[in-house]
């Protein structure tokens, strides 16, 4: 059972951080590191998951508008996109959702991204975990 988030820790969370809808490439990056720094924090309380959680609404809004085309796309479309842009191959990979053989499969096509997978990639390319989702 988890532990609801207390309105008054969080509003004060709310106002340090100030999330507002994303409209340019630059908050969309802030916004990404501010989820990556949550996400990879250790005890994160009920108050940073709910603001995670709003942020990365926030992102997904963003990038449903700004790469419509990426809507089309499937989970391992926008890993290879991210990797090619990113200068990525397999073995930059190896580390970060499995083994060898776990990342030829996945890239292969023969078995699917996993819930946590995607949350380590997201921590990786800084996005949200939804787009591997």
């Amino acid at each position: 059972m988890s532990v609801p988030a207390s309105k008054t820790k969080y509003a004060k969370l709310l106002a340090y951080a100030l999330p507002e809808a994303i409209d340019s490439s630059e908050a969309h990056l802030r916004a990404c590191a501010e989820v990556k720094k949550l996400l990879n924090k250790d005890g994160i309380t009920p108050e940073e998951k709910k603001l995670a959680k709003l942020l990365t609404a926030l992102i997904v809004a963003y990038e449903k508008e700004k790469f419509p085309y990426l809507g089309n796309a499937s989970p391992l479309d926008v890993l290879e996109h991210l990797m090619e842009n990113q200068g990525h191959t397999a073995k930059d990979l190896w580390g970060v959702i499995g083994d060898k053989g776990t990342v030829s499969k996945i890239l292969n096509g023969h078995r699917g991204i996993s819930k946590l997978q995607a949350k380590q990639l997201a921590k990786f390319y800084g996005v949200s975990p939804a787009t591997f989702i």
